[in-house]
């Protein structure tokens, strides 16, 4: 069994990317993003995720991010996939402009019932000033590598505006 893509180190911080089942693009919607912005800051305050970067993209996330408190990194990250799995769920049947409704919750139908989420996270831990600045710039970029903005500070979505001096959505 592979142990690279694994939580090893508990006190660690970790780059990880999920992404939505069949990488479908359900994140182009600012509704559907904005779960998962209410569920990563209830995470920050009442969990103890502690998030250095961040970026949500139209079918996947990139967090910079570790555990500051008694429950692991893995555990918490469960907890967040289960939560926004139903919640955008349920947003996706409540929304009466939601054009592509049936066929989104037709694509996360399994012989099991239901899975938003693809059960891989790849977390890599990040061990050095090098590491670290790859890692950031690769969550920054990610928006303007997709065609999305010209600047990574122009993509709402992401923590770059963090750095850049201006407040942010988290």
């Amino acid at each position: 069994m592979s142990r690279k893509y694994k939580f090893h180190n508990p006190d660690g911080t970790y780059f990880v990317s999920f992404a939505v089942q069949g990488w479908v693009d359900v994140f182009t919607r600012n509704q559907y993003k904005d779960i998962l912005i209410e569920n990563l800051t209830y995470c920050i305050h009442h969990i103890g995720l502690e998030i250095f970067a961040w970026c949500i993209m139209t079918n996947h996330v990139h967090l910079l991010a570790r555990a500051t408190r008694q429950e692991s990194f893995s555990d918490i990250l469960r907890d967040f996939k289960k939560f926004t799995s139903k919640a955008v769920k349920k947003a996706i049947q409540e929304n009466e402009k939601e054009s592509r409704k049936e066929w989104l919750l037709e694509q996360f139908k399994t012989e099991q019932g239901y899975r938003f989420w693809r059960s891989d996270n790849k977390p890599i831990e990040v061990w050095s000033n090098k590491v670290i600045k790859e890692k950031l710039n690769y969550i920054h970029y990610n928006p303007v590598e997709e065609g999305l903005v010209f600047r990574p500070e122009d993509y709402v979505y992401s923590s770059t505006v963090n750095y850049s001096g201006q407040n942010g959505l988290l």
